[in-house]
């Protein structure tokens, strides 16, 4: 089996070396670029495994191109930046981010995030054994071989490898409390103060991403406890 493609962009030249040097120690191949035009060659002709983005690569409004990218690829993606409070986690992970790094970072704390997030695509991309093949919820239909969601007008629905694993859990929970210590350690971030903040995003992104004229995503907020998945799952 092939070691994971990584593509690296970063803008700083040094940060992008050191970075590539330790991922390829790791057990990763790394694909390093410096421009955003780099990111568009490197994604519509190699098969990228994930991406971690500097935000600065587009100025100020860098984390834009996080946008950019989610909205034509569902590769995981691991956005680093300058700036760390909580509003930037929160727009770059509303944004499509898969996870959020601040500067100055370690290479080995990139590597440990790059394997969590591949963890939550692999595990969101094959049917487990509870699963089965697919799932069907007030006319939503969840093919896990495929990985693809479609609403009940037909139209597929794009989800992140995040969004994918988190709606996963719900299924597989469906009408059940799933307290948010399970929903934190999916997201692969126990212990980090910013955790809780980053998955009632996630699910709320899900939940947008869930909402239909017909009926609105069937995602309750347990106050105190976590969430829960109140729709009938049927099981094929």
């Amino acid at each position: 089996m092939s070691h994971p493609l990584v593509l690296v962009a970063e803008q700083q030249r040094e940060l992008r070396h050191d970075l590539r040097a330790f991922l390829e120690q790791s057990g990763f191949r790394a694909l390093p670029v410096s421009s955003e035009s780099g990111i568009w060659d490197a994604i519509a002709t190699e098969p990228v495994d994930a991406l971690v983005l500097d935000a600065g690569l587009r100025g100020a409004d860098g984390s834009g191109l996080c946008g950019g990218v989610r909205a034509r690829s569902d590769v995981p993606i691991i956005l680093v930046g300058a700036d760390s409070t909580e509003v930037d986690r929160i727009v770059g992970l509303e944004l499509g981010a898969d996870d959020f790094i601040a500067k100055p970072y370690s290479t080995r704390e990139v590597a440990a995030r790059l394997r969590a997030v591949l963890r939550r695509s692999k595990t969101a991309s094959m049917p487990g054994e509870r699963r089965r093949n697919e799932a069907r919820f007030d006319g939503w239909i969840v093919d896990f071989a495929r990985r693809e969601v479609i609403d009940p007008d037909g139209a597929p629905v794009d989800l992140t490898a995040a969004e994918f694993a988190l709606l996963s859990l719900f299924l597989d929970n469906a009408r059940s409390i799933v307290p948010r210590d399970n929903l934190l350690k999916l997201n692969g971030r126990k212990g980090n103060p910013s955790s809780p903040r980053s998955v009632d995003v996630l699910v709320s992104r899900l939940r947008r991403k869930l909402d239909h004229p017909s009926r609105a995503a069937p995602i309750v907020t347990v106050r105190g406890l976590g969430y829960m998945f109140s729709a009938i799952v049927e099981r094929h």
